[in-house]
C-alpha cells in the first residue's frame, strides 16, 4: 500500500511537470522527476554532440598520480564543478594528514576563488586553466612549461573515468536511488584502487628483488682470488 501510494505522488508530480512544459515553461531541472523506477535521478546536462542531456547522477573523482581515487563525490543533482574542488582537497588533506602538493583540473574549475581557496589549504602548484579569454599575465602562467606538463597529464588521466564506467560499473548503477548509486559507486573505487594498489605494490616488488646475473666460467668477475677469498657476488634489481 506504502509503495502504490509513493508511485501515485510520484505520477502527480509528473503531471504537474508535463502541464508546466505545455504552458511553455521548463520544470526546475533540480527537483523534476525524470524516472518512476529511480525516482532521485536528475537531469544532468553534459553539452555532448548527440547527448545534450543524460538522466543520472553526477559524480566527481579526485586521484593522485599513481592512479588511486582518493576522493568520489555522488551528487543528485547537477552542481557546477568549481565548488565542489576546494571540499574534495580539503578532505583529502584530512585523509592524508597534509594538502597535495599541485593540483590540476579541467577549465570547468577554472576560478580565481578555487585557486586562492587551494593555496589556504597549503597547496603549493596549481595548474587550472582559466574559463573565458584570459589576459596577458594569465597567459604568461599557464604558457609555463610546469603549468603546463601538470595539464598534459591531467588530460592523459581522463582515460580514469573511461575505466571507471567500462570497467567498474560506473556508466550504470543497478541499485536505486541516491543512496544506492552512492553504494554502487563506493564499492566499484574499492575495486579499482585494490587493483590498482596490488599492481603498484606488485610492480615496486619486482624491482626490489635483486636478479643473479650469470657469467661465463671465464669470467675474471668469477675467478676465485690469490687471496682465498671468494669473490663478492653481483646483482642487478
Amino acid at each position: 500500500m506504502a509503495e502504490i501510494e509513493h508511485t501515485c505522488r510520484l505520477l502527480e508530480e509528473i503531471v504537474a511537470q508535463t502541464r508546466t512544459r505545455l504552458s511553455g515553461e521548463v520544470p526546475d531541472g533540480s527537483t523534476r522527476i525524470v524516472s518512476l523506477h529511480d525516482p532521485d535521478a536528475r537531469p544532468i546536462a553534459k553539452g555532448r554532440l548527440g547527448k545534450p542531456v543524460e538522466f543520472g547522477y553526477k559524480a566527481q573523482v579526485t586521484d593522485n598520480s599513481d592512479g588511486i581515487v582518493l576522493d568520489l563525490v555522488v551528487s543528485n543533482r547537477n552542481p557546477p564543478d568549481a565548488p565542489m574542488l576546494v571540499p574534495a582537497i580539503t578532505r583529502i588533506k584530512a585523509l592524508l594528514g597534509h594538502a597535495p602538493k599541485a593540483v590540476t583540473a579541467d577549465r570547468g574549475y577554472g576560478e580565481a576563488s578555487v585557486e586562492m581557496g587551494l593555496v589556504a589549504l597549503g597547496v603549493k602548484r596549481i595548474a587550472i586553466p582559466r574559463k573565458g579569454h584570459p589576459g596577458k599575465a594569465r597567459c604568461a602562467v599557464e604558457s609555463a612549461r610546469g603549468f603546463r606538463t601538470l595539464v598534459k597529464w591531467r588530460t592523459g588521466s581522463e582515460g580514469r573515468v573511461s575505466h571507471l564506467k567500462h570497467s567498474f560499473g560506473f556508466d550504470r548503477t543497478v541499485l536505486d536511488g541516491i543512496v544506492g548509486a552512492n553504494t554502487w559507486c563506493g564499492w566499484g573505487l574499492l575495486a579499482h584502487n585494490s587493483v590498482k594498489i596490488s599492481a603498484l605494490a606488485e610492480e615496486r616488488k619486482d624491482k626490489r628483488t635483486p636478479v643473479r646475473v650469470k657469467r661465463h666460467p671465464t669470467d675474471t668477475a668469477n675467478t676465485r682470488p690469490p687471496t682465498g677469498r671468494s669473490p663478492t657476488k653481483r646483482c642487478t634489481a
